[in-house]
C-alpha cells in the first residue's frame, strides 16, 4: 500500500464519467457516503477497519505518465482531459468512523465532500479498501467472541485470496480480536505479535516424533508447542511431548510457554489434557486447529473442552461464509459553486432497504449512563444539535409507530463520524494495530450479551432524527408526484 501508486485501481466507468464532467463542467461538490445494508455472517453489527490505507490512498493518489499513456492507449479519453490528470490531486475532505468501532447498517462509514470528478474517482477503492477489512475485522470479532476470552491465532496467510489480502485481512483480524497472526510481513508492517509453531513435515523429517520433538524443544525452550497428530494423538503424540516435558523440567527448565497443538481428530480431546495433568503439566497450553470457526469453537466450548488457543485460517482469512460485505458507496447531496447550501439527493428503489438517507448527515451513538452500554445510534442532519439533558424521541424509521423515549440526564452522546481528510490533507493520526485491538475490545463490551451471541441476535436501533425523516418523506412525496405527472 506506502510503495504502490492505487490511482487506477477503479472502476473504467469512474474516469469515463470524469471526462464525462470535465467536458460538460457542473463545478459542483457533492457529497457520498460509503455505508452498508445487511450485517456480514447473520450478526447484529459490523467491524469497521481499513482507515488507515484508505487515508495513504488518498495521499498517493496522482496520475503518473505511464498510468496516463496506458489510458490514452485506450482510445476512449481525449487529449486535454489526459492533460487535466497530470496535475490532478485530492482537495476534498473526508469523514469517517474510526477502525473497530462497532457499526451498524446504514450509517454512513465514510463521507467524502469533494469536486464531483474527485468524488467519483475514488469510489472503487474506498469501497475495495473499507469493505474487505471490515468483513475480516467482524469475522475476527465472532470468532474471538465464541473462543470465551481463549486466545485466537489467524494463520490464514497460504488460504487468503492474493498477498493483499492475507497482508491486510491478518491486519483486520487482529484489529477484530487476534491475539496475533502467522504472517510476519503483517508483523514487521504494523507490529504486531507474530505467532506459530512447527509443521508436520518437521516431525517427518527426523528418524521418529520424539527426536524431532526434543529437538525443537532444544531449540525453542521459551516457545516450545508441539504439534501431536502426526501420527497418533493418544498413542504417540501426547505420550512423547510429555516425556519431553519432564526432560526440560528436569534440565531446569522453566516451562513457560508451553503446550501442544491439535490439527485434526478429536479437537475436544479431553483425554490429552487428563494425560498431561496426570503428568504435572495441567498448565500446558492446548491449542487447536483445522477448519475451525466461531460455531465450532462455540460447540468445543459448551462441550467444555479442554482447548485454551486456537488457530483459525481458512474461515476467517476469507470470511468464508459470508465473503463480501456489501458496502455502497451513494450520492447524498450537491452544491453548485454559487451555493451556500447542499441539495440534498435520494436514491429511489422498490426494494425499501436501498432508498437512501438524503443530505449532508453525521452519526451519534446514544449510550445508557447507567450501563455504558448502546441504546441506538442516530442519523441526523450534519447541523443537527442535541441536548442529553433534555428527553429525546427516538423511533424506527420503517415501522415510525415504534418509538422509545430517553429520559433527559440518562444518556450519553458521542458523534461517530471523526475528519480523516481536510482540503486533501490528512488531519488524522490512525492508532497503532495493537491499540486498535484494545480500543475494539471496548467497543463490543458496549453491546449487550444478546446483540452478541452468534445465532439470532438481538438488534441493536439505528433510527433517523425527525428532522433527516422529515426531508426524507418530503423528498419521497416530490418524486412520487413527479412520476405521476
Amino acid at each position: 500500500m506506502r510503495a504502490t501508486n492505487l490511482t487506477l485501481l477503479t472502476d473504467l466507468y469512474e474516469l469515463t464519467m470524469m471526462q464525462g464532467y470535465f467536458k460538460n463542467p457542473t463545478n459542483q461538490t457533492v457529497i457520498f457516503d460509503m455505508f452498508y445494508r445487511v450485517n456480514p455472517c447473520g450478526g447484529s453489527f459490523a467491524i469497521t477497519a481499513g482507515l488507515e490505507q484508505m487515508i495513504e490512498y488518498i495521499e498517493n493518489l496522482h496520475f503518473t505518465d505511464d498510468d496516463i499513456e496506458y489510458l490514452r492507449s485506450l482510445h476512449i479519453f481525449e487529449d486535454d482531459f489526459l492533460e487535466y490528470l497530470r496535475s490532478f490531486k485530492f482537495t476534498g475532505d473526508i469523514y469517517a468512523i474510526p477502525e473497530g468501532t462497532v457499526v451498524f447498517p446504514r450509517e454512513p462509514l465514510v463521507k467524502v465532500i469533494a469536486p464531483i470528478m474527485e468524488a467519483q474517482l475514488v469510489e472503487t477503492a474506498i469501497l475495495n479498501i473499507i469493505n474487505h477489512q471490515s468483513l475480516i475485522a467482524t469475522k475476527a470479532a465472532r470468532v474471538c467472541y465464541a473462543a470465551r476470552g481463549d486466545g485466537i491465532m489467524e494463520f490464514g496467510l497460504r488460504r487468503a485470496q492474493g498477498p493483499d489480502a492475507g497482508i491486510y485481512g491478518a491486519r483486520a483480524a487482529v484489529i477484530g480480536g487476534c491475539a496475533g497472526t502467522s504472517n510476519v510481513l503483517t508483523g514487521q508492517m504494523f507490529n504486531v505479535p507474530v505467532l506459530g509453531t512447527h509443521a508436520h513435515s518437521w516431525i517427518m523429517s527426523f528418524p521418529d516424533e520424539y527426536t524431532a520433538f526434543k529437538t525443537y524443544a532444544k531449540m525453542y525452550p521459551n516457545s516450545c508447542t508441539l504439534l501431536v497428530d502426526t501420527y497418533d494423538v493418544l498413542k504417540s503424540g501426547v505420550p512423547n511431548a510429555i516425556r519431553v516435558f519432564e526432560e526440560m523440567r528436569e534440565e531446569g527448565v522453566k516451562l513457560t510457554h508451553y503446550g501442544i497443538r491439535i490439527d485434526s481428530g478429536d479437537l475436544a480431546s479431553k483425554e490429552a489434557y487428563k494425560m498431561l495433568a496426570a503428568a504435572g503439566f495441567d498448565d500446558a497450553t492446548i491449542s487447536a486447529s483445522s477448519d475451525l470457526d466461531e460455531y465450532l469453537i462455540d460447540s468445543l466450548k459448551t462441550q467444555d473442552a479442554k482447548i485454551n488457543s486456537w488457530g483459525v485460517g481458512t474461515n476467517l482469512i476469507t470470511s468464508k461464509d459470508n465473503p463480501a460485505f456489501g458496502g455502497v458507496y451513494k450520492l447524498a447531496a450537491v452544491k453548485d459553486a454559487d451555493s451556500t447550501n447542499f441539495t440534498p439527493k435520494i436514491k429511489l428503489s422498490e426494494n425499501t432497504e436501498k432508498v437512501t438517507n438524503p443530505g449532508n448527515k453525521t452519526v451519534y451513538r446514544i449510550y445508557s449512563k447507567s450501563t455504558g452500554k448502546i441504546k441506538a445510534d442516530l442519523i441526523c442532519l450534519a447541523d443537527e444539535v442535541f441536548d442529553p439533558d433534555e428527553t429525546m424521541i427516538i423511533f424506527d424509521p420503517a415501522d415510525t409507530w415504534k418509538k422509545t423515549k430517553v429520559l433527559g440526564g440518562t444518556y450519553e452522546l458521542r458523534e461517530l463520524l471523526v475528519p480523516v481528510i481536510r482540503e486533501g490533507k490528512r488531519v488524522y493520526t490512525s492508532p497503532e494495530v495493537m491499540d486498535l485491538r484494545e480500543y475494539c475490545q471496548k467497543e463490543q463490551n458496549t453491546l449487550w450479551d444478546e446483540s452478541r451471541r452468534l445465532v439470532n441476535p438481538q438488534k441493536v436501533y439505528v433510527d433517523l432524527s425527525q428532522k433527516l425523516y422529515d426531508l426524507k418523506k418530503n423528498l419521497l412525496e416530490e418524486m412520487s408526484e413527479k412520476a405521476l405527472d
